[in-house]
């Protein structure tokens, strides 16, 4: 037997357990599974955001929508600097 393997990880479903990602092993291959719990770090605040850095870098709409807040902001300033 040739022992090609890769860790993987899932998601536990009743008695089956769904990858997070292709395993590249063609369907009806059988396979050996060797469970291990995995247990989450302990989280910190602001960890959710952190890991969602970069999520929005590419996308041009995005870009747009953040001109859109500046150009708001900077107008706001401006007419609170006027009433001082």
């Amino acid at each position: 037997m040739i022992c090609n393997h890769k860790v993987l990880r899932g998601i536990i479903h009743d008695n089956v357990i769904e990858l997070m990602e292709d395993a590249g092993i063609s369907d009806g291959e059988q396979v050996e599974v060797i469970v291990r719990r995995v247990v989450p770090q302990a989280r910190q605040p602001g960890d959710g955001f952190r890991r969602t850095k970069g999520a929005l870098a590419d996308d041009a709409s995005w870009d747009a929508i953040m001109k859109k807040v500046q150009r708001g902001r900077k107008q706001e300033r401006r007419s609170q600097q006027e009433d001082t």
